[in-house]
């Protein structure tokens, strides 16, 4: 079990939090699963038996109503909120709780695919510092075409994977060019990978760059 050591406004304020893997007070290192719209915790838990982290503890959140906001990414970002910032918020207490226990952001991969990759990628930008690993699954930063990301701070070196398919129905391929330009602007260390004709799901090589990351963070 994980405790939340702050509060969450919002729909997603009484979040359930899935957890595998080492107790909280004892892990090395965690893992941050978001998972996309209409699947849930269990799913990403499900990714997470595909990857190897010795003394890990992998976090799952469960969205309210399995989608951590109404409209598509890419809406203005006033249409989806309070959820947008509820769930920017559920993030941010979880990031705080598992360094409350000692596992610091730097040791804290986060990992999300589709929505909660969108969320994930601009949890990072807006909450930019060290953290272990950074992967956005078929996903980019939200907002409309033609936003002008404004993010402060520096993800200092950040390992960050954002891999998609050139044909993906839901993530135009502008916009993950987008996002790891912007990344790489605050300081990550970008690895962008475009697959021919994958369509919207998680592919081996994917799951092995993943694991790359999981491995550097292990081995500190």
């Amino acid at each position: 079990m994980l405790a939340l050591t702050q509060p969450v406004s919002g729909p997603h304020g009484a979040a359930r939090l899935m957890t595998a893997g080492a107790d909280a007070a004892a892990a090395r290192s965690a893992v941050i699963l978001c998972h996309g719209r209409g699947g849930d915790a269990e799913d990403m838990l499900g990714l997470a038996r595909e990857l190897h982290a010795p003394g890990a503890l992998f976090v799952a959140p469960q969205a309210e109503g399995m989608s951590w906001y109404p409209y598509p990414f890419l809406a203005p970002l006033r249409a989806n909120e309070p959820y947008l910032s509820s769930a920017l918020e559920l993030l941010d207490a979880i990031v705080a709780a598992l360094a409350a226990e000692g596992t610091p952001p730097g040791r804290q991969t986060l990992i999300g695919f589709s929505q909660g990759g969108c969320l994930t990628l601009e949890y990072a930008g807006r909450h930019a510092r060290r953290y272990g690993g950074l992967a956005g699954l078929s996903s980019g930063l939200i907002g409309p075409p033609g936003r002008t990301w404004n993010f402060n701070g520096s993800l200092e070196g950040t390992p960050v994977f954002l891999g998609c398919s050139d044909v993906d129905p839901h993530i135009p391929r502008e916009r993950v060019e987008e996002s790891a330009r912007e990344l790489a602007r605050i300081g990550g260390a970008v690895d962008l990978q475009i697959y021919r004709g994958m369509g919207h799901t998680v592919n081996r090589d994917e799951l092995d760059r993943v694991q790359r990351m999981l491995d550097r963070v292990g081995a500190r």
